[in-house]
């Protein structure tokens, strides 16, 4: 038996569809002991997206990037996030939407990229599954200043950290985004070692 055989979708509604879908759903569920439950979720779909941890081996660098986050701020965080790059796939492929992310946001064209894992971020009510990348880079590899799409709404820093003082920002509260803690710790096991 597959999940599909397990989910009846009884009913949709349309919340919301201003920026992202927003959408309430009543379905039955078969639970593990073969009884059939009635459960009510939200849902918002945001999309998919791309992540990108870029890294200097011979500098023990990272590459990051500063910017105002409202649902963060909404929630009691009032400062800037520190994130990777990251942006939705708009109906591109990870790997060349995460090219053009790199290019917006950190100002660098880079060569290898390498896909790492994916990931469902917040499962319970968001859709969203990330695709998660790294890649070498050379300070020639630099195009632009970065900074993102000020129409978008962004008005992002990059910031070059070493690795350790990176990580230390996990450990002391100034890095609380789950996507740049996931990289971050992956470098950390997996390049920086």
């Amino acid at each position: 038996m597959t999940i599909s055989d397990r989910v009846r979708v009884k009913d949709v509604r349309l919340l919301s569809d201003e920026h992202y879908i927003l959408k309430t759903t009543t379905f039955d569920y078969r639970r593990a002991d073969g009884e059939w439950q009635t459960q009510h979720r939200e849902t918002y779909d945001r999309g998919n997206g791309v992540a990108l941890l870029p890294y200097n081996l011979a500098q023990r660098s990272v590459v990051l990037v500063r910017q105002f986050r409202y649902p963060a701020f909404v929630n009691g965080y009032d400062d800037l996030l520190i994130e990777v790059a990251a942006g939705q796939l708009d109906n591109a492929a990870p790997e060349f939407r995460i090219r053009a992310e790199a290019e917006e946001e950190i100002g660098y064209r880079l060569g290898t990229i390498e896909k790492v894992f994916e990931a469902f971020m917040s499962p319970g009510s968001i859709t969203e599954k990330l695709h998660f990348f790294v890649a070498e880079y050379e300070p020639s590899m630099r195009i632009g200043s970065g900074g993102g799409i000020a129409s978008e709404g962004e008005d992002i820093e990059v910031l070059d950290l070493p690795i350790d003082q990176a990580l230390a920002m996990i450990t002391d509260g100034r890095i609380q985004d789950a996507k740049t803690i996931m990289l971050l710790q992956y470098a950390a096991l997996k390049i920086f070692v």
